[in-house]
């Protein structure tokens, strides 16, 4: 399982938590609950949202990798992950859970705080809390033919802002003269900010006392992490319902339903003027200073307007707030049973999430130009240009060329709330039926066993639709980074699929038992598009104890709504610098040439120190599925009683994956190859030739262009043995070699291999080698103890690699983020036969993350806290209660 979306992701956040199996992303990875398939978890993100699970009826999870599709269809590329729950339980519970982080300030940039003269916290004795409460009921009835379940959950979880851990409480830049390799760095749109002069280059800003002084970054920089929430806050609502009862030995009707509320709120810095805007500013404007007016090019008294580029952060407003809320709705109604060796179910599924987003204390970039054009009126006030001649009677002057100037009604006129609401729902009709041929004899000469047949159709819709208002969809936001446009359709798919059961040979000599196993599935799209997929297995038990086992798969994706049907619009992308900016760029002048810097350009073309830069998106209606051959080959082994080991090699090959281009890879090879399609996707600003202001963007939008291939081993140890008088020890443990994660950004050009690396391109950490070992102890006294390791292996920055398409302009100083082994530790205690307590920790030595200059989504707190344990040592109490 790799890293994707959770509660420790702020900006960028989706407000969802997704699972990621074999790194293939969350698209690729099909999960069920029961057997069925989960909605869609966002109008703007679709894979499911594993918020929704009740875990306290969780009795297992099934996961199945290797490519599942001709099983369970499209969107299993990767695998499956199936939630069982106990939908027959018995009695009453209650459960209620607190869990609180504990942690020590190491000091890992105290050095850098006392530079910048930033406050450190202090060590931390208990925060970002979570609480958890839980009823269950449930009962059979009509003399155990059926049974009723009835569940329901609270969890509040609370904030923890980025200043609250001293290694997160400034932002870090790289700086190769430190022995981090970090020191405190920000934003350009920084405070009290920084005013651009576009004809000379220059960049100004003014001390306490409203002085002009030159713009320094490394003094001047905004320090944008302290208001990001480090842990968003939560608050969700769960409920199921289960019900079923047996009619007669031929049909047993069944029901389910599931419903979460879940609320959350993601906070990062103040927005404000960015750098991506041009503002014309006039010598009519009387709140601009004698000195900063020369400083820009602008001629006093005079109406003639000047493009500026200015970067200001509204520190008087407060942090952005972006207010999530998704409320689903699944229900399950179907009848299922035996007529003599036939088996059959046939279900009716729906499910619907209501998605709803409100964002708070963003800057309008047009009322922010009105503001910035102030005069004076015929009594001498200073007002705004658009109130003088009446297209904006409500204008307030904003008032950033002197310290303190700036007022709540300014505020009040310029921040404007972004607001978007939408839905996912799908439809479901399935009727599956199964059968053993052995009661008709029909088997194999070699085999006691009779072949098994499964048949059957499903029919799915899939409808989503995202609205989003005018301040999202002209890009008027200016925190946003261009526009978010709405987005929605539907299509339906129609499916037939089959699977067979061979078992050939038992009992001879060499072969204990051999099966083989089939499957096939062919899908009819509503968009004019057909797939077929299958697979093949085999399971061979040489002796007792010794098992082979294999799996060849066709597994395919068909494109989603939002890749079918995304509206064009610009976003941003990280990357550490542009290889072309700067003073002495780091690209030749012809190489930069062939990325559209002019002669006159190179040398001036302005950087982004926020590392933000623009791409376009959008999607493609002609996009074909994705395709995937999987292998899987593996051993059990069972040398001796009680020890289990299973190795199994996995192997994965992706076809017309539907992508964009990085645009990471795009600069690179236009850079270093000059590759016309890579350079024909990068349009620089006409005016400085940036990548980050005015008219500049590369092009990203979805298309089957890429490959991925991905192969590796799983390694799984299971033994166990018993302490006379005292209980038993269980050991396990299960660990992964990666062996290659390598990607082809376009068919035809130079893969680059992710395997050991992490950066820009490479995204989150993807070790070499992870595992997880666990021994616990069930004594005889009603008390159990575990305790588990934790173990990621290193990686290294990408810029290290080899390969065109990672080094160069992505090297950094910190060049390898170490291996980390956490361990944690968890004790159960059963008294009174009714009540179950148990006390955990999570993170036991308190370890600090490895840190990383980690851009959006999944970088967060100058690390990645969807891979390492980020906020220290987790303490957690549980209460169970059972009558």
């Amino acid at each position: 399982v790799f890293a994707g979306y959770g509660a420790q992701v702020s900006n960028g956040s989706t407000g969802t938590a997704t699972v990621d199996l074999r790194g293939l992303g969350p698209t690729r990875t099909l999960v069920l609950i029961n057997g069925r398939r989960v909605p869609a978890g966002d109008p703007g993100y679709l894979p499911a949202d594993l918020n929704q699970i009740p875990t306290p009826l969780l009795k297992r999870v099934e996961v199945l990798t290797g490519g599942a599709s001709a099983v369970y269809g499209s969107d299993a590329l990767a695998g499956v992950v199936n939630f069982i729950l106990d939908d027959r339980f018995e009695g009453v519970q209650f459960q209620v859970g607190r869990s609180v982080y504990n942690h020590k300030q190491k000091g890992a940039i105290d050095a850098d705080l006392a530079a910048r003269n930033y406050s450190k916290p202090g060590n931390i004795g208990g925060d970002g809390g979570v609480n958890d409460y839980s009823l269950t009921l449930g009962s059979n009835f009509g003399g155990d033919k059926g049974n009723a379940t009835l569940f329901l959950g609270y969890r509040k979880q609370a904030a923890l802002l980025q200043s609250q851990r001293d290694f997160s409480s400034c932002s870090l830049g790289l700086n190769a003269t430190r022995a981090s390799g970090f020191a405190c760095a920000g934003s350009s749109t920084s405070y009290p900010g920084r005013f651009f002069n576009t004809t000379t280059g220059a960049s100004y800003s003014f001390d306490s006392a409203g002085a002009v002084r030159p713009y320094v970054g490394t003094r001047d920089a905004y320090n944008f992490g302290p208001l990001n929430y480090f842990q968003r806050p939560d608050d969700r609502y769960t409920a199921a319902a289960y019900g079923n009862y047996k009619v007669s030995d031929m049909a047993r009707v069944y029901t389910e339903f599931n419903f979460m509320d879940d609320h959350s709120v993601a906070q990062i810095a103040p927005s404000g003027l960015f750098f991506g805007n041009t503002y014309q500013l006039t010598g009519q404007n009387p709140l601009i200073t004698p000195a900063m007016q020369t400083a820009l090019g602008i001629t006093a008294n005079t109406a003639t307007p000047v493009d500026v580029y200015i970067g200001r952060r509204n520190v008087e407003g407060g942090g952005r707030r972006d207010d999530l809320r998704h409320t689903m709705f699944r229900g399950v109604a179907g009848v299922k049973g035996d007529i003599g060796a036939f088996s059959y179910d046939a279900s009716a599924q729906v499910g619907k999430v209501i998605y709803q987003e409100q964002y708070f204390n963003d800057f309008s970039v047009a009322r922010a130009q009105k503001a910035l054009d102030a005069v004076r009126d015929v009594n001498g006030n200073i007002v705004c240009r658009s109130v003088v001649d009446g297209t904006d009677p409500n204008c307030v002057p904003y008032n950033i060329f002197n310290p303190n100037g700036v007022t709540a009604a300014q505020i009040g006129y310029l921040s404007t709330p972004g607001l978007q609401r939408g839905f996912t729902s799908q439809l479901i009709y399935n009727l599956n039926g199964s059968v053993d041929l052995g009661v008709y004899g029909i088997k194999s000469p070699l085999s006691s066993q009779g072949i098994g047949l499964a048949l059957g159709f499903e029919s799915r819709q899939e409808k989503s639709q995202l609205e989003t208002d005018t301040a999202f969809s002209t890009g008027d936001l200016a925190g946003q980074g261009g526009p978010t446009i709405g987005v929605g359709g539907q299509y339906s798919v129609r499916d037939v699929f089959g699977e067979l059961r061979l078992p050939l040979i038992e009992k001879v000599p060499g072969i204990d038992s051999l099966t083989l196993t089939t499957s096939y599935r062919q899908s009819s799209y509503s968009t004019d598009k057909n797939t077929s997929t299958y697979g093949v297995g085999m399971d061979w038990s040489v002796v007792k104890g010794y098992k082979l086992r294999g799996s060849v798969q066709k597994a395919v994706r068909a494109p989603n709504i939002i890749e079918l049907y995304r509206a064009q619009s610009v976003a941003l992308f990280n990357m550490n610098a542009d290889p072309c900016a700067g003073a002495t760029p780091t690209s030749s002048a012809a190489a930069c040439a062939l990325t559209g810097v002019t002669a006159a350009q190179y040398g001036n073309v302005p950087d982004n120190s926020a590392g933000q830069y623009n791409q376009r998106l959008g999607g493609n209606i002609n996009l074909k599925a994705e395709t995937s051959n999987s292998y899987t080959f593996g051993a059990v082994l069972q040398p001796v009683r009680d020890v289990n080991i299973t190795l199994d090699y996995f192997s994965f090959k992706v076809k017309d994956q539907i992508s964009t281009v990085a645009p990471t890879v795009s600069l690179t090879q236009c850079l270093t190859t000059g590759n016309p399609v890579f350079c024909g996707l990068i349009h620089r600003a006409t005016g400085n030739g940036s990548l980050w202001t005015g008219n500049s963007f590369i092009e990203a939008n979805n298309a089957n262009v890429a490959g991925f291939k991905t192969a590796g081993l799983d390694v799984g140890i299971d033994t166990g043995f018993k302490l006379e008088g005292m209980g038993r020890i269980d050991i396990s443990a299960l660990g992964t070699r990666l062996q290659k994660y390598e990607s082809e950004p376009v068919i035809g050009t130079p893969t680059y291999d992710c395997a050991g690396y992490h950066g820009a391109t490479c995204g989150t950490p993807n070790p070499k080698w992870r595992h997880r070992a666990t021994m616990t102890w069930n004594s005889p006294f009603d008390v159990s103890v575990s305790t588990s390791w934790r173990y990621i292996g290193g990686v290294d920055d990408e810029g290290v690699s080899t390969n065109g398409s990672l080094n160069g302009s992505f090297a950094s100083p910190n060049k390898k983020l170490p291996s980390m082994s956490y361990f944690d530790l968890s004790v159960s205690y059963t008294f009174m036969k009714a009540f179950t307590l148990r006390a955990g920790v999570r993170n036991l030595f308190d370890k600090d993350p490895p840190l990383a200059v980690a851009g959006a989504p999944f970088g967060n707190g100058n690390t990645y806290p969807t891979v390492y344990d980020a906020l220290g040592r987790q303490m957690s109490l549980n209460l169970t209660a059972k009558f």
